[in-house]
């Protein structure tokens, strides 16, 4: 059976409300904040995997995928206001560099391991950094590049089951490996001091950036969209440009990058400021519809011969996230309250994404008090910054593989 577009998009639209409604009724899921589309994604995919020894066989139309994925990406570009950086200081830059680092180790243990195995070393990238730390977003993203232009089968099943593992595992680590760090703390005889906004720049990045506090409407929408669509063809652009090069990045890495420059561009200038609530629902809609076109998709019988060493990958690098965060983040951000925090997110989103790390440090800075740095720090880093590094890691590791 055959879907066409209007067909496909109806089945996924159906998909996340029933992902909704599940979320909304099992508190598990909302405890570690598994994704509404991630829910309902894989409700859909078990239930046609069920069906199809009975000799039901669905196809969908995947052309609507790709829009919705750089939708998604240009929303984290226009999202991306420099003045963050500025506002994060040194404590960003040096976080940043933490988290490359652990990009690098990610990935080399994931090519390891692989290759341990006897299998194609680009496995264990789709089990590195590309999906512990980019999540389904980057992990379906860099898929359809596997599979294209690698040969890779099964790259995109791999990729979700991967991004999924990382996202429960990183509601699970990331809360207790701060608390265990601040208890540590207060039996060493060092005090927990909470950080207040010192600066007006950190001030206007807590709170919003531009300022703007109005809703959602026709009129924030609108510029919003238009200008993605000029980034999302401007990353076409570059691509085709590129293209045979040593500059060459997939799409949805040069809209990133346009969309970057475009934001920024317009609140130097004055001509346009994002307007944060619009862009980040479009993002977030672009992402749920996105996800749950993708994950319907899901072939899970490809995965079957794969199950061990993945898993094998995957325990791996919740050992490693754990271990780097708590000896190494945790020390050369200060060994304080504030990088105890920083810890919590950096697991969240080291091996999930940026909300699951958001929701981390939420839950420790509830118990604790407050931190200010860390919840300017991690969106910062998280949000924008590590898919940047990211891409640049993944290429050089595929050069030299």
């Amino acid at each position: 059976m055959e879907f066409n577009a209007i067909f496909t998009l109806l089945v996924a639209v159906a998909v996340l409300v029933i992902g909704q409604l599940a979320v909304r009724r099992i508190g598990l899921l909302r405890e570690f904040n598994i994704p509404v589309p991630v829910v309902g994604g894989l409700i859909a995919t078990i239930v046609i995997t069920a069906l199809r020894p009975m000799g039901f066989n669905v196809s969908f139309f995947d052309g609507l995928q790709e829009p919705f994925m750089l939708l998604f990406f240009g929303s984290i570009g226009l999202g991306a206001d420099f003045r963050m950086i500025a506002a994060g200081g040194r404590k960003l830059i040096l976080f940043f560099v933490l988290v490359a680092v652990l990009l690098v180790l990610q990935d080399a243990l994931g090519v390891g391991i692989a290759a341990a195995f006897g299998l194609d070393p680009l496995l264990g990238l789709l089990g590195g950094s590309i999906t512990m730390s980019g999540g389904h977003g980057t992990g379906a993203a860099w898929a359809k590049v596997f599979g294209d232009q690698h040969g890779i089968e099964g790259a995109f099943e791999l990729a979700m089951a991967c991004a999924t593992f990382g996202l429960v595992f990183g509601s699970l680590v990331g809360g207790p490996a701060a608390h265990f760090l601040i208890r540590r703390m207060k039996k060493n005889g060092v005090a927990v001091h909470t950080s207040e906004p010192e600066t007006e720049a950190e001030a206007i990045a807590a709170g919003g950036g531009d300022g703007q506090t109005q809703g959602v409407a026709t009129a924030n929408v609108l510029p919003a969209l238009l200008v993605l669509l000029i980034g999302i063809a401007a990353g076409y652009g570059l691509r085709d440009l590129t293209y045979g090069t040593a500059f060459y990045l997939p799409t949805f890495v040069w809209v990133l990058f346009t969309t970057i420059v475009l934001g920024n561009l317009g609140r130097m200038t004055g001509i346009y400021r994002p307007h944060g609530e619009s862009v980040s629902e479009i993002g977030y809609l672009s992402l749920s519809v996105f996800l749950a076109l993708a994950l319907m998709s899901l072939k899970l019988w490809e995965l079957a011969g794969l199950a061990l060493p993945i898993l094998a990958i995957l325990v791996a690098q919740l050992v490693l996230v754990f271990v780097y965060t708590t000896q190494i983040t945790f020390r050369a951000m200060g060994g304080n309250y504030d990088a105890a925090v920083l810890v919590a997110g950096n697991c969240g989103f080291g091996m999930g994404a940026t909300p699951t790390a958001i929701a981390n440090m939420q839950a420790v800075t509830d118990r604790h008090g407050p931190s200010r740095l860390a919840f300017i720090i991690v969106p910062v880093v998280g949000g924008f910054l590590i898919d940047i590094a990211n891409a640049f890691i993944i290429k050089g590791f595929i050069a030299f593989l």
